[in-house]
């Protein structure tokens, strides 16, 4: 299973999402400083979910990053989070 895959069954499972989006923009980050090569380093999520309710953009992201732990300490060297709550503009 790829990393993208992974990211989006991971964050399915702790937040149950309305929306979820994965980009994987490793293709951009080719050859700079950081990237591994891998082709599976550099995500982008947009994630829509009630458990976003009432928090703030850090106490979000901090969930986030909490449940790709794993991946954040290995093979993910960036991730860019967009956490939002139903009624909130994407």
């Amino acid at each position: 299973m790829g990393m993208e895959e992974t990211i989006r069954e991971k964050l399915t499972e702790a937040f149950s999402p309305l929306n979820l989006d994965v980009v994987n923009d490793s293709h951009r980050h080719s050859g700079h400083a950081g990237s591994p090569g891998t082709g599976e380093s550099h995500f982008r999520v947009t994630i829509l979910s009630d458990r976003f309710a009432g928090l703030s953009r850090v106490e979000r992201h901090r969930l986030v990053n909490e449940a790709l732990a794993t991946e954040l300490s290995g093979p993910v060297h960036a991730l860019a989070i967009k956490a939002l709550a139903p009624g909130e503009a994407r």
